[in-house]
C-alpha cells in the first residue's frame, strides 16, 4: 500500500507488516504495539498453531515412540500430547524445521529435510494470505483499532507475488534493514546459537554442494548440523538482502534497525512509519 505520511496519520485502522531477517526489531515492535490498540498477528504462531499444528505433533510423538515408557502410555491412551505455542514461544515450529546433517547429531536427511522446508512453505503462504480475515477480525471481533503483522524472516523467499500483492493491499510494508552494527549481531547470534532456518530448495541445493566440495564429504550424513547452519548463516543473510530491497522497492518502504531501536512507545513508532513515507515520496535528484 501507497501512502503519503499524512495519508497515513488519517488512516482510521493502520496496518503494517514488518518484513526482514529474524533479531532486526519486527517482534519487539510488534509487543510494544500489542500493549497499546494494535493487533499483533505472528505468522510464526499461525504457522505453528494452524498449518503446521499436526506434523508438528506427529514428530513429537514419533520421538516418543522410540522411548519404550512413553510408548506403552501413548499406545494406551493413558497420556497425550499437546503443542503449546505461543506469540514468544515459537521453539516447536523451530523444531520441526530442524537442521540438515548426521542424525546422530541431530540432523535429518536430505528428503526429510526438504519435505519439511516445503511444508513451512506451504504454511507460510496460507498464513500470509490469512491477514486480511485477520485484520477484519481484529476490528471486529477483539476490538482493536490497528493491526500489525510480524511476518516471518523467510517471506522474501517464497517466490509467491500473491502473496505480496495481497499484503500490500492491505497493509504498508515495512522493511527493516539490518546496519553494520545490527548485521554483525546478526552473525554472531547465528554463531553462538545456530537456529533450524528455511531455505529456497535452489539456493539450498546450491550451497550444499558448495559445503560438501569444501569439506570434502561424501554425504549429508556426515554434515555436522550446527556447522552447517553456522556456515549457511551468511550466505542466507546476504541472499536475502537483495530480495527484501526488491519487495521493499516495488511494494514498501525501508527503515534501518538503528531507527527501530531507537523506538520506545507507539508515538515513536508512528513516527518512524510517516517519516520513511515522506522521504521515499521525495523525488530523487
Amino acid at each position: 500500500m501507497r501512502l503519503s505520511a499524512a495519508e497515513f496519520n488519517r488512516w482510521e485502522h493502520k496496518c503494517v507488516t514488518l518484513l526482514g531477517m529474524s533479531g532486526v526489531g519486527k517482534t519487539r515492535l510488534s509487543n510494544l504495539l500489542r500493549r497499546r490498540d494494535w493487533f499483533h498477528y505472528s505468522g510464526d504462531y499461525r504457522i505453528g498453531t494452524r498449518y503446521l499444528d499436526e506434523p508438528i505433533l506427529d514428530n513429537i510423538k514419533a520421538q516418543a515412540m522410540q522411548v519404550p515408557f512413553l510408548r506403552d502410555l501413548l499406545r494406551s491412551d493413558s497420556i497425550y500430547i499437546e503443542n503449546n505455542i505461543t506469540v514468544d514461544n515459537l521453539q516447536p515450529v523451530s523444531s520441526f524445521l530442524g537442521k540438515l546433517g548426521d542424525p546422530e547429531r541431530g540432523g535429518l536427511p536430505l528428503a526429510e529435510f526438504k519435505r519439511r522446508q516445503e511444508l513451512h512453505r506451504v504454511a507460510e503462504i496460507a498464513a500470509m494470505q490469512d491477514v486480511p480475515l485477520f485484520i477484519q477480525k481484529a476490528q471486529t471481533v477483539y476490538g482493536y483499532r490497528h493491526f500489525v503483522n510480524d511476518a516471518g524472516g523467510s517471506l522474501c523467499e517464497l517466490d509467491d507475488p500473491g502473496v505480496l500483492k495481497l499484503l500490500a493491499e492491505h497493509s504498508v510494508i515495512l522493511y527493516i534493514k539490518a546496519g553494520g552494527e545490527d548485521e554483525e549481531a546478526l552473525m554472531r547470534r547465528a554463531e553462538a546459537d545456530p537456529k533450524p532456518l528455511y531455505y529456497r530448495e535452489a539456493f539450498l541445493d546450491e550451497q550444499l554442494a558448495i559445503y560438501l566440495r569444501e569439506h570434502d564429504l561424501a554425504y549429508v550424513a556426515q554434515i555436522d548440523p550446527d556447522a552447517f547452519v553456522r556456515w549457511m548463516f551468511p550466505r542466507l543473510l546476504y541472499a536475502r538482502v537483495p530480495r527484501y530491497e526488491a519487495i521493499a522497492c516495488e511494494y514498501g518502504y525501508t527503515v534501518t534497525s538503528e531507527e527501530v531501536g531507537q523506538v520506545r512507545d507507539e508515538q515513536d513508532f508512528l513516527a518512524l512509519v510517516a517519516r520513511a513515507l515522506e522521504r521515499e515520496s521525495v523525488p530523487s535528484t
